[in-house]
């Protein structure tokens, strides 16, 4: 075994040989944003490969749908699906002035014009608020801004961010307290490097939150199984052993919950589509014109938001759209509520097609790209968003003596990592959709 894996079992000694009443007690949650379960393995994770086998791990744990970060943030923060929290896809379609604006979630300024227009930003508590009182979150983040900044919208807790970083309350971070990080691999190992010197040995928080960008901003860019992804997953993997390294150098002070995990995967994308302008070629050109209807794109998925009587029209072209090569599932109704998705203007969602088709380095599948008109597809890379098996199955470790090792004996889900870090701390989960994982 890898010096790096007997190091990272040896957390687990150091665990039970040094438990003390007296210790802090506290959780930390590590999110490898777009690692999905089927690539951890000896040869590309070691540290989280160890992780699992010597601790709790999750091997029916699902994402939520949309299967993109900004809702899984959203998702993880409040332990409730999209229906219930309100952040409904990356991008997502609100009401103004009667006509349906479709926003792209992840700009810094969505939680104002969330805000602006309902009233409110998420419609449930996150962990930052219920935790504000009882010693705090902070969270750093290195993702899109949406995403960072769903975590604690209403800023109960401090949020550092390369787009801009702020205290409790909203209090502008600058200078070296703000984190100026780049977005790519680079700004997460300092990111990382930041988060251990300055969180894991501090008291100063309840929970805190690392968020990595990679390997999902790789394969955004690179193939499934290229090089670039393969050196994303040795890096993040090295960036968790950092992080599991300094929890155990002070582990004398703290009594930590340490959760490891993802938020979805990814699917190699092979061809593309344009969902609205389908729908307009098809007889619906002035209802989208004239903000009746509006299409919001989760990258292998997609939301058509309908009002009026534009629903009607919308659910007359629905079996036309069935037969299209690129349309797989298209749910309404019942169904789509089952998914934990629902709005009041949200009419319809499409996950796309999976064809049997084999990437140059061997990654078997591929799927179709809703274009979102925000760029040029990149075709042959991947992405996430809807329904498929890799897209839907991220990885989760829990890694405390109270859990025990081997395998947690249900299915879970991201909304279940609040209600469970929350128990660890003592503190209630009512009214999340999701229930603590328990040994």
């Amino acid at each position: 075994m890898s010096r790096r894996n007997d190091h990272v079992l040896g957390l687990d000694i150091a665990y039970h040989g040094g438990m003390t009443s007296s210790r802090h007690r506290r959780a930390i949650l590590i999110v490898c944003d777009g690692l999905g379960a089927e690539w951890i393995s000896e040869a590309h994770t070691p540290t989280l490969k160890a992780l699992q086998a010597a601790h709790r791990r999750a091997t029916d744990h699902r994402a939520v749908f949309p299967s993109v970060t900004r809702v899984s943030a959203a998702s993880i923060a409040t332990g409730c699906f999209p229906g219930r929290h309100g952040l409904e896809g990356n991008q997502m379609a609100l009401l103004e002035d009667g006509r349906l604006m479709v926003h792209n979630v992840g700009a810094p300024s969505f939680r104002q014009t969330m805000r602006r227009v309902t009233g409110k930003t998420l419609r449930v508590p996150t962990m930052a608020e219920r935790l504000a009182s009882s010693g705090g979150q902070v969270a750093y983040s290195n993702v899109s801004p949406g995403a960072a900044y769903f975590l604690d919208p209403d800023h109960f807790g401090t949020v550092l961010h390369r787009a801009g970083s702020f205290g409790a309350g909203g209090t502008p971070l600058i200078g070296d307290a703000h984190l100026d990080v780049t977005h790519d691999l680079d700004g997460d190992i300092e990111m990382t490097r930041r988060f251990c010197a300055e969180v894991v040995p501090s008291a100063d928080f309840r929970l805190a939150i690392l968020w990595l960008a990679n390997p999902d901003l790789t394969l955004h860019h690179d193939a499934l199984g290229s090089p670039e992804h393969l050196h994303a997953l040795e890096v993040t993997d090295g960036l968790v052993a950092k992080v599991v390294e300094t929890i155990e150098a002070h582990e004398d002070c703290f009594d930590t919950l340490l959760v490891v995990g993802s938020d979805h995967g990814h699917e190699t994308i092979g061809r593309s589509v344009h969902v609205g302008k389908w729908l307009s070629g098809n007889g619906l050109d002035t209802e989208i014109k004239e903000g009746r209807i509006g299409v919001a794109s989760q990258g292998t998925s997609a939301l058509i938001y309908a009002t009026g009587a534009a629903k009607a029209a919308v659910a007359d072209l629905l079996p036309k759209m069935r037969q299209e090569r690129w349309a797989g599932s298209i749910l309404t109704g019942d169904a789509l509520a089952a998914t934990g998705l629902s709005g009041e203007t949200l009419y319809a969602a499409v996950d796309t097609t999976r064809h049997d088709e084999t990437n140059r380095y061997g990654i078997a599948g591929t799927r179709w790209l809703v274009e979102d008109g925000e760029g040029t597809p990149e075709i042959g890379c991947g992405h996430h968003g809807g329904l498929g098996l890799g897209e839907t199955r991220p990885f989760l470790t829990l890694v405390h003596p109270r859990f025990g090792r081997g395998e947690i004996g249900r299915r879970t889900s991201l909304v279940d990592i609040a209600p469970t870090i929350l128990s660890f701390l003592g503190q209630s989960s009512e009214g999340m959709d999701g229930a603590p994982i328990t040994i």
